[in-house]
C-alpha cells in the first residue's frame, strides 16, 4: 500500500504551501506528493496523470479538498470512479471526512460518500462557472472604461516610412521589411495597414 498526495493551484499568484502542509501532516512523504500548476477545468494535467498511472489496488490517494482534484462535475465523478473502482485505490479528501473511502466498503457508507461527492463536485463546478462569469463581467466593465488589454503597441522605428515605401512599391517583401525594422512580418503588416488608413 502506497500513500500518495495530490495538490493543485491554478495560477502563478497562488501558493500550494497550505495543501502541501496538510498532505504532509496526514503522513504523505514529500516524494509521493504530485503538484500541478494548472486549471481544474479538466484532468489533462501531467502530474495528475503521472500519479494516476502509479496508483494500484489498496493505495491511498489524498487531496486537501475536492476542488483541488478538479472543477468539472462530470469529470470529477468519472475520475473518482476510475480511482476507486478500476484502480481499486482509496480516496481521502482531508477537508471533507465523509469523502474518505478507506473504511466505507458497506452499502450505506458508499451511498453517503457518493452523495457527498456529487454535491461537492457540483459546488466546485458552480464556483468555477461563477469565477468565469465574474472574470468576463470584469473584463467587459474594464473595456467599457477604456482599459486596454494585451501587450503595449511597439513604437514604429525611425526608418519605417522608407521601408514601408519600398514594400509598397514591391521592392521588398513583408518578411524583409520586418527584418529591416527588427520586428516580425506580422507586426510590419499591422503597421502597414494602419499607415494606409
Amino acid at each position: 500500500m502506497n500513500l500518495y498526495g495530490y495538490a493543485r493551484i491554478s495560477s502563478k499568484d497562488q501558493n500550494e504551501t497550505c495543501q502541501l502542509a496538510a498532505l504532509k501532516n496526514f503522513g504523505v512523504a514529500p516524494e509521493k506528493i504530485f503538484v500541478d500548476r494548472l486549471s481544474g477545468k479538466d484532468f489533462n494535467r501531467p502530474q495528475y496523470q503521472k500519479l494516476l498511472r502509479k496508483l494500484k489496488a489498496d493505495d491511498i490517494f489524498v487531496v486537501k479538498s475536492i476542488d483541488r482534484l478538479g472543477r468539472n462535475y462530470a469529470e470529477i465523478l468519472e475520475h473518482w470512479r476510475v480511482i476507486t473502482k478500476e484502480k481499486g485505490a482509496a480516496i481521502v479528501v482531508l477537508d471533507m471526512p465523509l469523502l474518505d473511502t478507506r473504511n466505507k466498503k458497506d452499502f450505506i457508507g458508499t451511498l453517503i460518500a457518493d452523495l457527498t461527492l456529487q454535491i461537492m463536485s457540483a459546488f466546485a463546478q458552480i464556483e468555477r462557472d461563477f469565477i468565469r462569469q465574474c472574470q468576463a463581467e470584469g473584463i467587459a466593465a474594464a473595456k467599457a472604461r477604456g482599459v486596454k488589454f494585451g501587450r503595449k503597441a511597439l513604437p514604429r522605428p525611425d526608418n519605417f516610412a522608407e521601408v514601408f515605401a519600398d514594400w509598397k512599391d514591391g521592392k521588398i517583401s513583408a518578411r524583409k521589411a520586418g527584418r529591416l525594422l527588427g520586428v516580425n512580418y506580422q507586426t510590419f503588416l499591422k503597421w502597414a495597414r494602419a499607415a494606409e488608413t
